[in-house]
């Protein structure tokens, strides 16, 4: 018998494998923090899915989203970037993602880590929802709102209420899994 899946997911094999084994998953790890930050942030006004069909590219692109590696780009690495067809070819996104690695790093140093500061905006538990279906799931909350506006202050760039909140799904600082979702206490 096939398990309920949340719907968004269902009829994609990439979509499904992505849900089932990583989406809603509370992370711990700065490393895996920034690969989400990075790729929430080249998400922007495009679906998950075109991310998610280009992840290996960005992977390689991004030298394993490495973001001491990352911050420390130079013009040559840029223009290659803008020019690689396998990742999303926005200057400005580009341009981001070596600040924001700039300002990960300084995220780090003032907290000790990443995972020590995201986990703060909610209060260092995941927020378990309880949506029977995951169109009622907000595309913001307040927490996403309060994260935006701290990252903004910090001068990262693509990190809108709306996308933070993407990400806060994505690394289980919220489960946003439906309630009769096979995930949803998994997760």
């Amino acid at each position: 018998m096939a398990k309920h899946k949340c719907g968004w997911c269902v009829g994609d094999d990439l979509y499904e494998a992505y849900h089932d084994q990583e989406w809603g998953v509370p992370i711990k790890d700065d490393d895996i923090f920034f690969e989400f930050l990075i790729l929430e942030t080249f998400q922007a006004g495009l679906s998950w899915i075109t991310i998610l069909r280009k992840r290996d590219n960005f992977r390689k692109a991004f030298d394993n989203f490495n973001y001491k590696k990352i911050a420390n780009y130079k013009q040559d690495k840029i223009d290659s970037l803008l020019l690689d067809a396998g990742i999303i070819r926005n200057k400005l996104k580009v341009n981001s993602a070596i600040a924001n690695a700039k300002l990960f790093i300084e995220i780090q140093k003032e907290f000790g880590s990443f995972n020590n500061y995201i986990w703060t905006f909610v209060n260092g538990k995941p927020i378990k929802s309880k949506y029977k279906n995951y169109q009622d799931a907000p595309a913001t909350t307040k927490e996403s709102d309060t994260l935006s506006k701290d990252l903004k202050k910090r001068g990262f760039k693509f990190v809108g209420s709306t996308v933070m909140y993407a990400f806060m799904q994505a690394t289980g600082l919220v489960n946003d899994h439906e309630v009769g979702c096979f995930r949803y206490d998994d997760v």
